[in-house]
């Protein structure tokens, strides 16, 4: 049955004709002018001679709009749009039709009279989604074995917000963030548009670039959003930016949202947006995101890490990225007294020397100084990042460190090598012995031991406490995530020590489990429940000493107890147990 479309659902094909702003994002958009990269094609268009391909494309785009228009009821600017964008799916069919180039326009008019096609999925693919793709399969399913537009009501939806301009390729974005938009009844949804627009002044382009970056408020109210919109866009011009132009509004849009999604309140940032609206005009989307993610790495509250942005736009201008430090002399240039140095190189020695700038975030961090950073940063000490440099070449130099590059750089490895360096200087390492003591014992790739690295983070070491671990024990990161879980939980939840004893004995993690922590520990705990040993021994000392050492000691705590201990390593496959042995 061909769908039935309202004067109060859509607007008309001449208004449609006006309204709508093509965006063609599909290689099938270069068609008229001739450009299209032929050998991209799908394959069942490659099947067809070259010289014909051309032709072929073009008539079919024509044979689908044209049978969508005329046999399905469709209007025809979104038959249009649709056949013009779903280059996979138009593929698929031509594919199904034998060519001929006398007869191929006919037979695929035929074919497509004769052979029902799944419209759902031309339509999908024509918003911008893959239907076969499971995290782009719309969540509100769709009935079963749909084939027909005509029988999916989300298709009024579509067509209301294309009537109001919105660009046909650009519908899928509002569908994957929020499909419900599509449960919308048209004639509601275009009360909506209206609205927007009459209630706070916003011109249709506004409005569309509003929907695209912030879908909800299709449908429900966003508390205090589009007040801040109000005076970002219209009381303080910055839509007059923007020329009429649904990308550019919509990238606009988009860089606002990163603040949000930062934690910036809504209703509470428009004016402090708008005065510094140059921030959206100027810099790009890439850019924001940048110096945003540099500040989150001082691991600090995000939404304090937005205002300070938009407080202090001229950050985004900022080299932070190239330029090469020496810690000790940004820590004089941001006011660090003499004093206060002096103990930060003896507390954490690994991370003094030259250092870029793009690690000192978690430079800051490796010291315990994230907070203390971001305050000063904050309290207008900003312009210091900038107006820092290096007082001379051979400010902090280390040449036992360069002589060190020079030796890597003659290896077949050194690519592997360099790429573990990136790794430590990336988590505040400097230009030091440290560095080169620590780069020696590893031997994962930088990928490997930057997950295991925030493994550790993540099970609730600090930062600065796992890069001390690091400077004394590096081997810790040689191994995979499940021995080093497996080692902390036994360390807390069976020994019942805490995350700090790894301050002093980092070593722990670098011993088996199964060989040579448990086997120990267990049995140093047997003996001391059985009175035999009236001495607690620390977790070090029952682990780190050798095999000798330790069974010295277990003569001299009882002469049967080092027998035992070899007796029940003998027979640990057998399962016998300390009880067992101490019976025979």
């Amino acid at each position: 049955m061909p769908l039935r479309l309202t004067s109060t659902t859509i607007a008309t094909t001449s208004a449609v004709s006006s309204l709508f702003i093509t965006v063609n994002h599909h290689f099938f958009s270069t068609i008229a002018a001739g450009t299209t990269n032929l050998s991209k094609l799908p394959k069942p268009f490659s099947r067809i001679p070259w010289k014909h391909r051309l032709q072929v494309i073009k008539e079919a785009q024509k044979q689908l709009a044209d049978y969508l228009h005329a046999t399905r009821s469709i209007p025809f600017p979104y038959a249009d749009h649709i056949a013009n964008n779903c280059p996979h799916s138009l593929s698929s069919v031509v594919a199904e039709v034998p060519f001929s180039p006398s007869t191929f326009p006919k037979s695929f008019q035929r074919f497509l009279r004769y052979h029902p096609i799944n419209e759902v999925d031309f339509f999908f693919e024509s918003i911008g989604l893959n239907s076969t793709k499971k995290n782009e399969v719309p969540r509100s399913p769709l009935p079963v074995n749909t084939l027909f537009l005509s029988d999916w009501r989300q298709f009024n939806a579509a067509c209301a917000l294309a009537g109001f301009g919105f660009p046909w390729v650009k519908l899928g974005l509002l569908y994957k963030e929020d499909c419900l938009i599509f449960d919308i009844e048209p004639l509601w949804l275009n009360r909506r548009l209206s609205g927007m627009k009459d209630n706070y002044g916003f011109s249709s382009v506004d409005v569309i670039g509003i929907c695209l970056a912030f879908p909800r408020v299709l449908y429900g109210d966003i508390c205090g959003l589009l007040d801040d919109l109000k005076i970002i866009f219209v009381d303080y011009g910055l839509a007059s930016c923007v020329e009429g132009d649904v990308d550019a509004m919509f990238e606009v849009c988009r860089k606002i949202r990163v603040f949000y999604d930062l934690g910036c309140e809504m209703g509470k940032v428009g004016e402090l947006m708008g005065i510094n609206k140059s921030i959206f005009v100027e810099y790009p989307e890439e850019v924001l995101v940048a110096k945003i993610e540099y500040f989150c790495r001082l691991d600090v509250r995000k939404d304090d890490i937005g205002l300070l942005l938009l407080s202090r736009p001229e950050v985004f201008s900022f080299d932070l990225e190239e330029r090469v430090i020496s810690v000790s002399g940004f820590m004089k240039h941001f006011g660090l007294k003499a004093t206060e140095l002096e103990s930060l190189e003896k507390k954490y020695p690994h991370v003094f020397g030259r250092n870029k700038i793009a690690n000192l975030p978690h430079v800051m961090r490796s010291m315990d100084l994230g907070q203390w950073f971001f305050e000063r940063m904050s309290s207008g000490d900003h312009s210091l990042l900038r107006t820092y440099s290096i007082g001379s070449p051979d400010e902090d130099l280390d040449k036992d460190y360069t002589d060190n590059l020079m030796k890597i750089q003659a290896t077949r490895t050194h690519f592997h090598t360099f790429g573990k360096l990136s790794f430590l200087h990336g988590i505040g390492f400097g230009e030091n012995k440290f560095t080169v003591k620590a780069l020696s014992k590893l031997n994962s790739s930088s990928s490997q031991l930057q997950q295991r690295f925030d493994f550790l983070l993540h099970y609730g070491i600090e930062f600065s406490k796992v890069c001390g671990m690091l400077r004394l024990s590096a081997k810790i990161l040689n191994q995979q995530e499940r021995f080093l879980e497996e080692k902390l939980d036994f360390l807390c939840h069976d020994i019942g020590s805490s995350l700090q004893y790894l301050d002093v004995f980092p070593g722990y993690l670098c011993y088996h489990l199964e060989r040579r922590i448990k086997p120990r520990y267990n049995f140093h705990k047997w003996l001391v429940e059985q009175g035999l040993c009236k001495k607690e021994y620390s977790i070090s000392s029952i682990i780190a000493t050798s095999e000798k050492q330790f069974i010295a000691r277990l003569s001299r705590i009882h002469p049967a107890a080092s027998k035992m201990w070899l007796e029940s390593s003998l027979n640990k496959d057998g399962g016998a147990s300390f009880e067992e042995l101490s019976v025979s």
